[in-house]
């Protein structure tokens, strides 16, 4: 699985998320083609806007 389908599968808008693997930011590029691992740490941020 990659970081994109995982976002696919939990409903996320990949251009509205941070996403941190393993305690390093991965580049919304490589989201493709960055490949998971059972022991892989993620973390997602998502922006919301507001005032």
């Amino acid at each position: 699985m990659t970081i994109q389908s995982l976002l696919q599968a939990l409903g996320h808008d990949p251009q509205r998320v941070a996403v941190e693997r393993n305690g390093q930011i991965v580049p919304r590029a490589r989201f493709a083609e960055e490949r998971l691992c059972e022991t892989d740490i993620m973390e997602i941020v998502q922006f919301v806007g507001g005032g």
